[in-house]
């Protein structure tokens, strides 16, 4: 099956409420602590070397960037700031907690979330805020452990499993989970299905 995120492309970066695209269309959102390997995700989930910049410095993406998905008029990933132990002023911070919370709380066109987290690291007190909006919103969302190639097949199944359990005793069952690698591309085409399901893409 054609890869219906192949033809992924910037769209804009907002940084407030007003530069946003008009809320009629359909978006997933990405979410991650920074180095938790979000950029790297969304350029394994789009075929891309460089759609979403990899940088070694945490916390660089600093506005709401959106991604067109050709020919998929009105269809979108969005990138929200990883701003999870980043440097960034305390000012800066409050600004991205609002917009983040407005942006949830009213945006129409959200159709789920995806929280990435280290498979070695994961369920932060970011991670649960993230799924935590989309859950008082009664969206889907799915938790992304990247980095599996870190860890042996049978401690990443453990992982899987326990982060399961707890986000299932804390959240019913509305959050997926799955192991990923964007180094073996382990979990790439899983990840595609659940994306394209909410977005409702052929492909």
């Amino acid at each position: 099956m054609a890869n219906p995120f192949a033809r992924a492309r910037y769209l804009l970066a907002a940084h407030t409420p007003r530069q946003l695209p008009a809320d009629g269309g359909a978006e997933v959102a990405f979410a991650g602590r920074s180095n938790a390997g979000k950029s790297s995700a969304l350029n394994a989930l789009c075929q891309q070397n460089a759609l979403a910049r990899v940088s070694k410095t945490p916390g660089r993406t600093q506005q709401l960037v959106y991604f067109e998905l050709p020919p998929h008029e009105g269809k979108y990933l969005v990138d929200l700031p990883g701003y999870g132990y980043a440097k960034v002023p305390l000012e800066l911070r409050a600004h991205w907690q609002a917009f983040i919370d407005e942006w949830f709380a009213t945006r129409g066109a959200v159709r789920g979330l995806v929280v990435v987290m280290d498979i070695r690291h994961p369920l932060k007190e970011y991670d649960l805020q993230m799924l935590g909006y989309a859950a008082r919103r009664g969206l889907p969302a799915h938790a992304l452990l990247t980095k599996a190639d870190k860890l042996s097949r049978g401690a990443a199944g453990n992982a899987v499993q326990a982060v399961r359990k707890q986000l299932s005793a804390q959240f019913a069952d509305s959050v997926g989970v799955q192991a990923f690698s964007a180094e073996s591309k382990a979990g790439v085409d899983e990840l595609r299905a659940v994306v394209a399901g909410w977005l409702e893409l052929a492909g």
